[in-house]
C-alpha cells in the first residue's frame, strides 16, 4: 500500500521495477540476427499491437462518451488524456506524413519484410464475424505465448475496472514500450541498414510518443482514476504485473521460436 508521503504513482513503479527488469534486459532484441528472425518477432509480436487499441478502446469507452445522444461524462481533464492518445495510436502520420493507425503502420511494415500477416488477419476476420477471443485465436492458429498474453489483456479489459484497465495500458504498455523498443531499434539498424524503413520508424515514433507523451498522460489517468483509494493502487499494481509478467512469457515465446540461434549479450 503506498505510504502516505510517498508518491502512489513512484511507489507503484517500485514495486514492478523486478518485472520491468526483465523486459528491459530480455535476450529476444539481440537475438534478430536475420531478417527470417525479424519476421517471427513480428509474426507473435503483431497480435501485442492490435490488443493494445482494445485496451484504449475500452478506456476511451470508460472515460468519454462514445454514445448518441452525446452527453457529457467524466472528468474533462481525462477525458481529454483519453482523447490524445486516441488520436495519435489510431491516426498518427507515417513517414509520409499520411494518416494511419499505428496497427496498420505495423502490417506495412511487416509485409515489407516479407512476414506473415495470414494469422492476424483470420483472428480479425473471426472476430468479425463474432467468434469469442478464444475461438479467434484458435482459427489464427496464434501460438499458445500469443494466446496467454491477449487472453491476460482481455481478462483486464473484461473486468470492467476502469483503472484496473488504466494500469495495464499505462504500466503494462506506455511505460515500458520505450525502453524495450529502444534496444530494438539500435540492434536493427546496425544489423539491416535501410531496409526497415517503416519498422524503424515505427518504433521511433512509439519510442518518442510513449515516453515524452503517452506515458505522463496515462500516469496522469491512473492517479484520477484511483486518488486516495488504497484498494484501487494495490489492484493497480497486481493488474500491470500481470500483464507484465505475460510480455516476458511472450518474448519468451518469441526467443523459443529462434533456439536455432545463439543467445548473444
Amino acid at each position: 500500500m503506498p505510504s502516505q508521503v510517498q508518491d502512489p504513482i513512484s511507489h507503484l513503479q517500485e514495486q514492478l521495477a523486478p518485472v520491468r527488469a526483465q523486459l528491459v534486459a530480455h535476450d529476444v532484441y539481440h537475438a534478430l540476427h536475420s531478417l527470417e528472425d525479424l519476421r517471427v518477432f513480428m509474426q507473435y509480436h503483431v497480435f501485442a499491437v492490435w490488443d493494445f487499441m482494445s485496451l484504449l478502446k475500452a478506456l476511451q469507452r470508460d472515460l468519454t462518451c462514445t454514445t448518441v445522444p452525446w452527453v457529457p461524462r467524466g472528468n474533462p481533464v481525462t477525458r481529454r488524456l483519453i482523447n490524445e492518445i486516441v488520436l495519435e495510436e489510431e491516426t498518427d502520420v507515417d513517414q509520409l506524413g499520411q494518416p494511419t493507425s499505428h496497427f496498420e503502420m505495423y502490417l506495412r511494415s511487416m509485409e515489407e519484410c516479407g512476414a506473415d500477416t495470414a494469422p492476424i488477419h483470420r483472428l480479425l476476420g473471426a472476430l468479425a464475424v463474432g467468434e469469442t477471443m478464444e475461438k479467434a485465436l484458435e482459427i489464427a492458429d496464434a501460438p499458445e505465448s500469443v494466446r496467454r498474453f491477449v487472453l491476460a489483456t482481455f481478462e483486464a479489459i473484461n473486468s470492467g475496472e476502469t483503472h484496473a484497465i488504466a494500469a495495464a495500458f499505462t504500466f503494462g504498455r506506455e511505460d515500458v514500450i520505450p525502453d524495450m523498443f529502444r534496444h530494438l531499434v539500435h540492434d536493427l539498424r546496425e544489423r539491416f541498414p535501410s531496409q526497415l524503413d517503416t519498422f524503424t520508424y515505427y518504433l521511433d515514433r512509439h519510442i518518442q510518443l510513449d515516453e515524452e507523451v503517452h506515458t505522463p498522460l496515462a500516469q496522469q489517468m491512473v492517479r484520477e482514476l484511483c486518488g486516495t483509494n488504497a484498494k484501487r493502487w494495490q489492484e493497480c499494481q497486481e493488474v500491470a504485473a500481470d500483464c507484465m509478467q505475460a510480455r516476458v512469457a511472450l518474448w519468451d515465446g518469441i526467443r523459443g521460436a529462434l533456439s536455432q540461434q545463439p543467445v548473444t549479450h
